[in-house]
């Protein structure tokens, strides 16, 4: 079977007098209408691994995840669509949630195992997948070398110039692959990343194990409103009128904090006038399956 999806992410003008004020222009990627399930940057990071495990005849994907992860659902839709087996880890106790019953209404096997075993996700995967000629380690949010070449070519599918690029980091995977792309095509794009964990910075080492060739970029990392899944009424709030305003969905986890940032920073004139600034939309709203509560 043919592992690919044909990308439909358009870029599309966000517009708010506050862009106005400041002489700038916003722009959205829209990576989050590749495919309902697999959306964003998580089709991204799995495709050349999918290739990968192809080319190994490989047909049980074994992957990581929290009991909310993003990642499990993309890995599970997309298991079930190329024709795979998939197993999926879970951080902390048995629980069931939304999540995990698309992930096992896809057909992905679900293993929960304590926050100490999973800190060493290559051990896990020994332990129950050893001896298992048919398993592929994918690793938490599809961190790896493969996950940035995918997300390296959303720069080769736009056909405007930016001054800046803004993307919520988890793993640094999607933000290595933009920056590979932006030194593949030569451009002088600026890079902007915002982590959404507590103590970010941490960040830039993850970034610059997936980089081609050392480059600079800027962190952001007072946006994590108290850390991962984190949110408070400020970042609700916001992301409520944005959806509103703009009839997009963003969530509290990758995308809204993102958003928040660079309107943040719009706001303090961070930017010279004039400037073009693309956002990645990279996907994830199914993170408010978890974050109900919060609107």
């Amino acid at each position: 079977m043919n592992i690919d999806l044909e990308i439909f992410s358009p870029v599309q003008r966000i517009n708010n007098p506050l862009f106005d004020e400041h002489g700038v222009k916003v722009f959205l990627k829209r990576d989050d209408l590749i495919h309902p399930m697999i959306s964003g940057n998580k089709w991204r990071k799995l495709k050349y691994l999918l290739k990968n495990a192809q080319a190994q005849h490989k047909n049980h994907l074994v992957t990581f995840g929290g009991a909310y992860s993003n990642h499990l659902l993309a890995t599970a839709a997309a298991a079930a669509k190329f024709g795979f087996r998939a197993t999926g880890i879970v951080r902390g106790e048995t629980v069931d949630n939304d999540t995990l019953f698309l992930c096992k209404l896809h057909g992905m096997q679900l293993l929960f195992t304590d926050r100490d075993s999973y800190r060493d996700k290559p051990e896990l995967f020994a332990q129950y997948f050893g001896n298992n000629k048919d398993a592929f380690f994918i690793d938490e949010g599809g961190a790896s070398a493969e996950g940035a070449q995918g997300c390296s070519e959303l720069i080769d599918e736009l056909t405007e110039t930016y001054d800046h690029i803004f993307c919520a980091c988890g793993t640094g995977t999607t933000a290595a692959g933009i920056i590979n792309g932006l030194t593949k095509n030569q451009l002088k794009t600026r890079f902007n990343a915002v982590p959404v964990f507590k103590n970010g910075g941490f960040i830039k080492e993850e970034i610059d194990r997936f980089l081609i060739n050392p480059a600079n970029f800027d962190l952001h990392t007072d946006y994590h409103f108290g850390g991962y899944g984190k949110a408070n009424d400020e970042l609700i709030i916001f992301i409520k009128q944005f959806v509103a305003s703009t009839g997009i969905v963003i969530e509290p986890v990758y995308t809204g904090k993102m958003m928040y940032a660079l309107y943040n920073l719009i706001a303090q004139d961070h930017f010279k006038p004039d400037s073009n600034i693309l956002a990645i939309h990279s996907g994830g709203i199914w993170g408010l399956l978890g974050m109900k509560d919060k609107f």
